[in-house]
């Protein structure tokens, strides 16, 4: 299996993490892409122009990386990172649903901000750092409950990873203890340790 791959996604991150939880990373090839770069090619396997995309020993190319996570993870014997139907299903999905708006959140802001002043919205920079806010207090209420691993809890946690490598100065720990606590216990895991971002 090929994976279009970048070091500081934490979309990518979140399928290297799955794979490793499921013990299939080994069969990973990964591709490093650049989807910001003008002359890349990953349009070729996914026309939305984005990574990650898994393209299968058979041809066949997945996208992006709800789909890809929940593929790798039916590779592995449950229990698995995906409950199979019912309300912990749900509840799973919704988790990481926040977790991924608040990636996508983190990423547009940084991704105006990197613009030259004078062409920034601030509206847009606000917009998305109160999406990243809201949802941390979101996550903070919810803490109580966290428990076990599924793929809510593992993307929970690499967004919140994405914070402290980009978005330092939120410092999202200051005033949300249940969750800091948690993430500081989670993180141990040799998935979330194993995949650090880095330049």
């Amino acid at each position: 299996m090929k994976l279009r791959y970048s070091t500081t996604s934490p979309f990518v991150r979140k399928c290297l993490a799955t794979a490793i939880e499921a013990g299939v990373v080994s069969e990973l090839e990964l591709e490093t892409t650049n989807p910001w770069d003008p002359d890349t090619d990953v349009t070729t396997d996914n026309p939305i122009g984005k990574i990650p995309a898994l393209t299968l020993s058979d041809g066949d190319i997945l996208f992006d990386s709800p789909v890809i996570c929940e593929y790798l993870d039916s590779l592995r014997d449950p229990p698995r990172l995906f409950p199979p139907e019912g309300a912990a299903r749900w509840r799973a999905l919704t988790k990481m649903a926040l977790a991924d708006g608040l990636m996508d959140a983190a990423i547009l802001r940084r991704r105006e901000m990197m613009r030259p002043a004078d062409e920034q919205s601030p509206w847009w920079v606000e917009r998305q750092h109160g999406i990243v806010e809201r949802t941390v207090n979101a996550m903070e209420e919810q803490a109580e409950s966290y428990d076990g691993i599924d793929i809510g809890l593992l993307t929970s946690a690499i967004s919140l990873s994405y914070l402290d490598f980009r978005v330092p100065d939120l410092a999202w720990r200051d005033g949300h203890p249940r969750l800091s606590s948690w993430y500081e216990q989670f993180s141990q895991r040799p998935s979330i340790q194993d995949t650090e971002p880095h330049e």
